[in-house]
């Protein structure tokens, strides 16, 4: 039998600088252990990657490893925030401090080249145990996060009342809909610690571009509008809960987001949101259901803990910025 080629610690350069082509060998990889893992077909993200990078255009590392594309990181910077949006070495030269080497210097050229003040990033296929060897550059903050599924035999969840001045329907594209779900998401999420993961839950233009982002592209799977739903006040159009809900495969669904305004929590509003879309997904031909939690926010975990749903996946979500005193004065 060939050994097993060595990892080598290979050379950095620009995503841009590569031909067209160079990455199918990697995204075709990562594709299939999207797959095997967490039952994700993220091929339509792939393609994606695979377009703009083959036109010149997508922004981001490589790492070349005795003339192959060992590894690969692209990231977006807009208004001095930068968003690294994936990272995947070839399991043949996968290690710790491959991985690593990718995401620190990915930061650093947001920091230093794109003048970016916040770098945020959520990367389901790296392994959270793995941040401490070796330690990172710019001293970002971890969240830990679960990945935790819900399968089929789960699904028959019961009905609950809910206060009768709600009106729970499905969500639909008009654009005042959408203008009450942001200003939901961002009162909903205010002095919570996902607002310190996702800085786009701070204002209702940030979570207007985050609830598009779930919508319209394919990052978080193929959005479903028969399986999520709005919760309104009756007599008028405001929100007072939302469940979103995505196809990531053909018999898997995610939600993407469940939240509802502080004053109506633990009166069953969100369970029976929640019940609604995993009812649907199972209609759509859905065997299991995923969601993404942060760790420290325990009673979301212990809720979803109770409706079967077990954790399948840790992740971390990190953060760096250059004036860190909101994140740390969080856990200070």
């Amino acid at each position: 039998m060939a050994a097993q080629p060595q990892p080598s610690v290979g050379e950095l350069v620009d995503l841009r600088s590569l031909a067209p082509g160079r990455l199918d060998e990697l995204l075709e990889e990562e594709t299939k252990v999207w797959q095997e893992r967490l039952n994700w077909d993220c091929s339509g993200s792939a393609e994606l990657v695979r377009r703009f990078a083959n036109m010149g255009s997508l922004n981001g590392l490589a790492l070349l490893c005795g003339g192959t594309v060992a590894g690969y990181a692209y990231f977006v910077a807009e208004e001095g925030k930068g968003l690294i949006g994936d990272i995947y070495v070839l399991k043949k030269f996968s290690t710790p401090d491959m991985e690593n080497r990718i995401l620190t210097n990915s930061a650093e050229e947001l920091i230093r080249n794109w003048n970016c003040n916040r770098v945020e990033c959520q990367l389901l296929l790296l392994d959270a145990q793995r941040r401490n060897a070796p330690a990172f550059g710019k001293h970002p903050t971890f969240f830990d996060r679960n990945f935790m599924v819900l399968s089929q035999s789960g699904f028959q969840l019961q009905p609950r009342q809910f206060p009768a001045l709600c009106v729970i329907e499905p969500f639909n594209d008009r654009v005042d809909v959408h203008n009450e779900a942001a200003r939901l998401v961002s009162e909903s999420y205010s002095g919570h610690v996902d607002a310190l993961i996702n800085d786009q839950y701070r204002s209702i233009p940030g979570a207007r571009r985050f609830l598009r982002n779930i919508i319209q592209y394919p990052g978080c799977g193929a959005f479903n509008y028969a399986a999520s739903f709005i919760a309104r006040e009756t007599g008028s159009n405001r929100l007072l809960g939302i469940s979103f809900a995505s196809n990531v495969s053909a018999d898997s669904g995610h939600i993407t987001q469940l939240c509802v305004t502080p004053r109506f929590r633990s009166t069953g509003l969100g369970y029976e949101l929640l019940r609604r879309s995993i009812d649907a997904l199972g209609q759509a031909g859905a065997r299991q259901v995923s969601l993404t939690v942060t760790t420290k926010n325990k009673i979301a975990v212990n809720f979803y803990e109770r409706l079967g749903f077990h954790t399948e996946n840790c992740f971390s979500a990190i953060v760096w910025e250059k004036k860190p005193g909101l994140v740390r004065s969080f856990f200070q």
